[in-house]
């Protein structure tokens, strides 16, 4: 152990799965070297570990250009805030998760103040902007990926890079079965249980939660018994949801009474091993749904300049973790136009009404599993952070 002198590492997490994840580093570190202290910018999860939080992490998660533009002011008050604090403080390690559009521009900052960074979550050069790995080699000191065809890209662009399994085999419950799922959600075993996973930024629930209501209205009507749970991210109000759901569920009276979307809070694992089908808005969420053996239909859909852009410099087919990992496109993805009601509901039943196409899909997500290593990733990027700050 090192002496007790004052140590500070700056974390900093722009969206709620990275406060998920650095709050898992952060706990690991301080089991080893309780005398470091925390600031940054994360969320519940990194605050509820002790860091000292300099901005949050719910008013900046945003994606696209144009989407952008809404919250530039609280981006710029984060940026001049972390700004100040590395002038001032003068921390001995910066560890940036994921968020590349302002953890890229925070390196840069950093190790011009000769301060190392430990990039953990690698920016998806290998989607698109695959120019900005040149400067992530100029900028970074180490990078922690999580995809195991990241590491080799790195290493060949001069990065040191170590791939260290992915965080979600920590967090979430995997021995977990669908039976325990669905008891503790109170789901009863013959029911047709589908999750609706709206995203974890505000402006992905306002425009993608009404087309799935729809489409889970068009699926109620044609399976009378079915259940609909939507697993709220910490970074939505629950209010919000309440809203969205009642406006986009009006009309939607029947002989069954109301259409039955329930919200529950930090169980989006149990909803995703009970359910029979997820509806998610493309992002994390389908890996773990991958992990969790959830066949499911992916949705996305940009302000048409960010679509336009994107089209123009994205090099992958697949827009979903859980496809992109595989490979291949196991699960159904709806983008832009393609995200209605009518166009969701049809490809679930296309799945709930064929029980070798859901047997295949998981057997294609059983896969994913092998792929993504062994359960302890914070561990790892712990014992990396811990050596470059030279803490025995």
């Amino acid at each position: 152990m090192a002496k007790n002198t004052a140590r500070t590492i700056v974390m900093v997490a722009g969206e709620s799965s990275g406060d998920l994840y650095g709050a898992k580093v952060v706990e690991a570190i301080a089991a080893r070297a309780p005398q470091i202290k925390f600031y940054g910018i994360g969320g519940k999860g990194m605050r509820s570990k002790g860091v000292r939080l300099l901005a949050s992490s719910d008013e900046l998660a945003v994606v696209g250009v144009t989407e952008v533009l809404a919250k530039a002011g609280k981006i710029w008050k984060a940026w001049r805030g972390m700004r100040r604090f590395i002038k001032d403080q003068k921390p001995h390690l910066a560890v940036l998760i994921d968020y590349p559009g302002f953890n890229l521009r925070l390196a840069k900052l950093f190790h011009a103040h000769a301060v190392p960074v430990l990039y953990y979550v690698s920016p998806q050069v290998w989607a698109w902007r695959s120019g900005r790995i040149k400067k992530i080699a100029k900028r970074v000191s180490k990078m922690a990926v999580i995809l195991p065809f990241e590491a080799p890209l790195y290493k060949k662009a001069g990065v040191d890079a170590e791939f260290v399994g992915h965080p979600l085999l920590d967090i979430l419950e995997t021995g977990l079965t669908r039976h325990e799922a669905r008891r503790r959600l109170e789901v009863s075993r013959d029911t047709l249980l589908i999750g609706l996973l709206p995203g974890s930024r505000e402006q992905e629930v306002k425009g993608l939660l009404p087309p799935l209501i729809g489409a889970a209205k068009i699926l109620k009507r044609d399976f009378p018994s079915s259940r609909f749970i939507i697993p709220l991210a910490s970074t939505i109000r629950k209010d919000e949801v309440q809203g969205l759901i009642a406006r986009a569920a009006q009309g939607a009276q029947g002989a069954q009474g109301a259409l039955p979307v329930e919200i529950v809070e930090g169980r989006t694992f149990e909803v995703m091993r009970a359910a029979d089908c997820l509806l998610v808005v493309s992002g994390t969420a389908t890996l773990e749904g991958a992990i969790a053996g959830a066949p499911m239909v992916i949705i996305y859909r940009l302000s048409p300049i960010t679509y336009l852009i994107g089209r123009m410099l994205v090099n992958v087919r697949c827009i979903g973790l859980a496809n992109i990992v595989v490979g291949k496109k196991v699960v159904p993805e709806l983008l832009q136009d393609e995200v209605t009601p009518q166009r969701i509901a049809r490809e679930a039943k296309a799945i709930l009404q064929n029980a070798a196409k859901r047997k295949a899909i998981k057997g294609e997500f059983q896969r994913i599993r092998n792929k993504l290593g062994g359960r302890g990733a914070a561990q790892r990027v712990a014992r990396m952070a811990l050596q470059m700050m030279g803490v025995r």
